[in-house]
């Protein structure tokens, strides 16, 4: 079984409350360290303008790019469920090892603190609300519903999926565990104020 994440670009209105519940349930401290992040796509020119949000963990990819990156071993991708997990008593720290996991990851999902020689962290898919039946702090906190997670073969069932979504890099690179419902194609066209 591959467990992963379902989001809907549609439903998310880029509240960050899924990037601050994750921060909260796994006691991230304040500064640049965000095991998920919101990002804003701006596409398009005035008069025809689109705003489009994106929201990305790590995705306990088919093929993580981190794993094969660490020098130390200190990450692994567990044969049960496919969360890839780090051992940050095994981590080298990013000031020594040069933080080849980051620079492999096409998705940022690596993330280091702002002390010295920060051991690397990331979305553990919550594995003790998972363990319980529960959803991932992420997913249980969205207001809008745009987030879910659970097993991949699940979410593609009850969802109509897409393997990528306008502003995520190449899936065929490290296959990740991340399906989307895409954002519409439509462009809202804003008046023209009368002069």
């Amino acid at each position: 079984m591959q467990v992963g994440f379902y989001f809907d670009q549609e439903r998310c209105i880029g509240c960050h409350t899924c990037s601050v519940a994750c921060k909260d349930k796994n006691n991230v401290p304040a500064g640049s360290a965000h095991w998920r992040q919101v990002r804003l796509l701006e596409r398009g020119k005035y008069p025809n303008v689109r705003l489009l949000r994106l929201s990305l963990a790590c995705n306990h990819c088919a093929d993580p790019a981190c794993v094969a990156a660490c020098p130390a071993g200190a990450i692994e991708k567990r044969e049960a469920d496919g969360i890839v997990v780090v051992n940050r008593e095994r981590c080298l720290g990013g000031d020594i090892c040069g933080r080849f996991c980051l620079e492999a990851c096409p998705y940022d999902a690596p993330q280091f603190g702002e002390e010295s020689n920060p051991k690397m962290q990331k979305c553990d898919f919550c594995l003790d609300q998972l363990q319980a039946g529960e959803q991932p702090a992420c997913a249980a906190a969205c207001p809008m519903l745009a987030l879910e997670a659970g097993p991949l073969e699940e979410l593609e069932r009850e969802h109509d999926t897409a393997l990528s979504a306008e502003g995520v890099p190449d899936p065929a690179e490290t296959r990740p565990s991340l399906r989307f419902r895409r954002a519409a194609t439509r462009v809202r066209t804003a008046p023209v104020p009368a002069r």
